[in-house]
């Protein structure tokens, strides 16, 4: 006897202009963001899940204040350290990306960030970068993210989010950490 498995399906959602909310496991449009998502059906996300490994409340001034500062939502922010290092400030990736926002080296340069993992520093960069890639995407927040993730050419090459499982998976665990600050 075959027993029932449970059904698998991340659910988004969004609020049209007369206030309804919809939802929907297979969204038709770009309005709908993640609502709630699948780990068990998301293996990689499942597998890549960060909790907090850093104390976040310790840089909740810095993130308010280059937040403020830039004119970028503090809750973006948030989702983007939560999800580049768990709030690890000397976190390092395979690829070399350093500190709470996991800036590359030749980003950090760019930037004028002279220790990646000095968390004002580290902050006060990741979150101009943020801000140049938001005003490059004219607001779009997923072609922003995905261009952190995967570079800016790789998001012009494919004229949106590059068919990366890594950066489709990185863009939505932004945006479903973001839901939650």
């Amino acid at each position: 006897m075959a027993l029932a498995q449970p059904a698998c399906a991340d659910i988004y959602r969004y609020e049209d202009e007369e206030g309804v909310v919809h939802f929907t496991d297979a969204p038709t449009d770009k309005k709908f963001k993640v609502f709630l998502r699948d780990l068990r059906k998301d293996r990689q996300l499942r597998t890549r899940f960060r909790v907090a490994q850093g104390n976040p409340q310790q840089y909740e001034q810095l993130i308010q204040a280059s937040a403020a500062k830039y004119g970028v939502n503090a809750a973006l922010v948030k989702a983007v350290i939560q999800a580049e290092s768990g709030y690890n400030p000397n976190a390092v990736s395979r690829a070399g990306a350093s500190g709470l926002m996991q800036l590359m080296p030749g980003t950090a340069k760019q930037l004028k960030v002279a220790d990646a993992f000095n968390p004002k520093q580290n902050v006060d960069g990741g979150v101009r970068y943020l801000k140049f890639l938001l005003d490059t995407f004219k607001g779009d927040v997923s072609l922003a993210l995905a261009a952190y993730n995967a570079g800016m050419g790789k998001v012009a090459k494919y004229g949106g989010i590059p068919p990366y499982e890594e950066t489709r998976t990185y863009v939505s665990r932004v945006l479903s950490y973001m839901g939650s600050y």
